[in-house]
């Protein structure tokens, strides 16, 4: 069917009952709100919601927006930081996946932008299918960005400019203020602790803050607004080059094909939770 929009929350409730007659792909991001240099507190939502956006259009999905306030993490420091508990966030992304479940979004897929949300969806998603016996899907995007495109990221610059991009594809790239404020070279403070960040996910491995706002993060120079539109160009660019390279048409087939394999696996072996719970 032809939508009007890919975003959820804009469709009328008869367009979602006539998606869901063909399709049942839903993108979830999982955003912040927090202190980030020169660029808006929202900055990790937005580039989240654009990547989403891409993804929804390659698969033909639907992207459920609104979700900014989840655990921000060493951003803490930050007076315009929201900080939520990583509890509570996984309850709440968790009723918010039994709900969609509900509705009929069986394949629903999970991505954040944001460092620590892996600590927020991770859990959920494991959790969620111990309870329902459905697999669903999380998209580390700042791990798939090195992973399948480190080829395109020759500075902070080219990250700089997916953020920017990102205002650009969701209609809001005025939001982005024009100012060389935060374009100084800065080493974190925390810095001398790397050896314990390198433990783990520097996010999940130990508790701490950031002691001074340009830890995060330094921002590069956007004096002006043909500086904030051509790097705005840049950023969407890489952004759809990065989804293009995810190829979510895959990724949709392959969570059928999970769902299936999972299916069968319960048959044999009836009292893993998956299989007990979705029994019940």
């Amino acid at each position: 069917m032809e939508l009007r929009t890919r975003f959820l929350p804009k469709l009328l409730n008869s367009e979602v009952d006539e998606y869901l007659k063909s399709n049942d792909i839903i993108i979830v991001p999982v955003g912040t709100v927090e202190m980030h240099g020169g660029l808006p507190l929202d900055s990790e939502t937005v580039i989240s919601e654009a990547f989403a956006l891409k993804m929804a259009e390659a698969c033909d999905g639907l992207v459920l927006t609104g979700l900014p306030y989840f655990y921000a993490g060493a951003t803490a420091s930050g007076r315009g930081t929201v900080q939520v508990s990583v509890r509570q966030g996984i309850d709440y992304l968790s009723a918010i996946a039994h709900s969609l479940l509900r509705q009929g979004f069986k394949r629903q897929v999970y991505i954040s932008f944001h460092g620590p949300a892996h600590m927020t969806c991770s859990p959920m998603v494991r959790d969620f299918f111990d309870e329902t016996g459905v697999p669903i899907l999380y998209i580390d995007l700042s791990m798939q960005m090195f992973k399948s495109a480190k080829d395109l990221f020759k500075s902070m610059d080219a990250f700089h400019a997916i953020t920017v991009g990102a205002y650009q594809l969701l209609g809001r790239l005025e939001d982005v203020p024009l100012t060389t404020e935060y374009s100084a070279p800065h080493t974190q403070t925390c810095a001398p602790f790397n050896d314990l960040f390198a433990l783990a996910y520097q996010s999940g491995s130990a508790g701490y803050c950031f002691a001074d706002p340009m830890d995060h993060m330094p921002t590069t120079a956007i004096p002006d607004e043909a500086t904030r539109k051509a790097l705005a160009g840049e950023g969407a660019e890489l952004i759809g080059e990065i989804v293009k390279r995810m190829d979510m048409p895959h990724v949709a087939a392959q969570m059928r094909d999970l769902k299936e394999y999972t299916d069968r696996a319960g048959e044999l072996y009836p009292w893993m939770p998956s299989a007990y719970n979705s029994a019940k």
